[in-house]
């Protein structure tokens, strides 16, 4: 049931959303030229290494992440615009709306077993450590509220998530990590 509530309103969404997409799609190509999207091996369902697709909001280079982070980029990510080529990842199955963040696959040795539970569903767009704190919370509080949705998750719940999702984006709360332009490395779980 939950793949197919992924699937319809995914697919509805698209085509809500898809005057607007093609109004981003061109700023995106003003803004950065190619390419437009960013894409990132991420870990998902099991641990399955899949390419996660989101608008770009750097400049490509080197430098730390504040520096290379535009006007426009983070425009895109305050408003989690960044994040709606994710709906691809949907349709493909390598995500849901609802569930854990996908992270990096080098993070998949750092979990504790108990972390590592966060595996056990498909990756989401938006989940439970999201509406409830998003990036303002501590690796360790993210893993916590990953895993109470892996052992709570139901269909009333996503449904919450994802209402809880759009009162998050619009207060725009917690994009990123206090202090940073985006998020701090996870390098492990403390025993």
């Amino acid at each position: 049931m939950k793949r197919a509530f992924d699937i319809i309103c995914t697919l509805l969404l698209l085509f809500a959303l898809s005057l607007p997409l093609v109004i981003v799609i061109i700023l995106q190509a003003i803004q950065f030229g190619r390419p437009l999207f960013f894409r990132q091996t991420r870990a998902g369902q099991g641990g399955r290494p899949f390419d996660i697709l989101k608008f770009r909001s750097m400049r490509e280079g080197i430098g730390n992440d504040a520096d290379r982070l535009t006007a426009w980029g983070r425009f895109l990510r305050s408003t989690s615009i960044d994040e709606l080529p994710e709906l691809w990842n949907v349709i493909k199955g390598d995500m849901s709306l609802v569930g854990p963040r996908p992270l990096p696959t080098h993070y998949l040795n750092r979990y504790s077993s108990e972390q590592a539970r966060r595996h056990e569903v498909r990756p989401g767009i938006t989940g439970w450590a999201q509406v409830n704190g998003r990036n303002g919370l501590t690796w360790e509080c993210q893993f916590k509220l990953d895993v109470w949705y892996v052992e709570h998750r139901s269909f009333l719940l996503d449904l919450k998530i994802l209402g809880l999702t759009v009162l998050t984006v619009l207060r725009r709360d917690n994009i990123t990590e206090e202090g940073l332009a985006t998020r701090s490395e996870f390098f492990g779980h403390e025993d």
